[in-house]
């Protein structure tokens, strides 16, 4: 009976941060309303996650006392199913073509495949486990896929396409099911959570490692600016008042040489031109 107890708690909490994951999303989906533009954001991580819930209703239908499964993945299903239409209003069309082909081959034809073949080919008795197998095998897939991102954290000493918050709140995430999953013995939802709780914590290891990557490498840039703004100072100016001096002289002298002509030529008798906006001298 306290174990029964100890599963819904743990049931719930997991509802709960899960649905916290589930609206991560919500600042860029926001920023491509505002935008009117998909921006170059991919579908593929919202088809997925739909295809995912999908996946553990239909897993959940087949099993008993299994609520807390059904209520967070119906959620997940309402909101990627917004994601995924707001991706398709907002996305070019070459984007909107390849969204509507991954839809395509993972909703109609993957799930519908595992749904009829399931339903028809399996007995009665033996469908939640042949569908458990699916769900197994499928989150596994998906809770590797981070791999990418820690690579790339690895290679570039940098945590900016890695957000730490998600990070956070999927190891906790993975910690709720795994318990929940354990409590209530069906290891089809225990299993997957393991490998997702070792990646979230790698995933946070790694963030707190590289997070200071950027200060530091930006601090020992600023060095080396200030040396060329020095020497900047110290050389380039004086030459540069140097030439302008030189120049401003060369004005002083062109000029003198000009009123030593026009005077001589006054004096013989010819008139200079005049510049056209200067009125001309009256002679009495």
């Amino acid at each position: 009976m306290a174990a029964g107890h100890l599963a819904f708690a743990f049931g719930l909490l997991g509802n709960v941060i899960s649905f916290m994951v589930y609206l991560a999303p919500l600042p860029t989906f926001r920023q491509i309303y505002k935008k009117k533009s998909s921006e170059g954001f991919q579908s593929i991580p919202y088809v997925v996650a739909l295809f995912s819930a999908m996946l553990w209703i239909y897993y959940a239908l087949l099993k008993s006392d299994t609520t807390l499964l059904i209520t967070i993945n119906s959620v997940g299903c309402f909101i990627e199913t917004i994601y995924v239409a707001v991706h398709l209003f907002y996305a070019p069309k070459k984007a909107r073509v390849q969204t509507l082909k991954l839809i395509v081959l993972l909703i109609v034809c993957g799930f519908g495949f595992i749904v009829l073949s399931t339903h028809f080919l399996v007995k009665a008795s033996k469908q939640a486990n042949v569908v458990g197998w699916f769900c197994l095998v499928f989150s596994l897939c998906v809770f590797v896929a981070p791999l990418c991102i820690v690579r790339k954290v690895i290679r570039t000493k940098s945590v900016e396409y890695m957000p730490f918050l998600l990070s956070f709140f999927l190891t906790l995430s993975a910690v709720m099911w795994f318990f929940y999953g354990l409590l209530i013995k069906d290891y089809v939802i225990a299993i997957p959570n393991v490998l997702g709780f070792s990646f979230g914590v790698l995933q946070m290891v790694l963030y707190s490692i590289y997070r200071n990557a950027d200060k530091i490498s930006t601090e020992q840039k600023l060095p080396e600016i200030q040396t060329q703004i020095i020497i900047l100072d110290n050389h380039k100016i004086p030459e540069l008042n140097e030439k302008i001096i030189d120049i401003a002289k060369l004005g002083e002298l062109l000029s003198s040489e000009k009123i030593q002509v026009v005077s001589q030529l006054n004096n013989n008798g010819i008139e200079a031109p005049q510049h056209p906006n200067l009125p001309k001298e009256s002679h009495v």
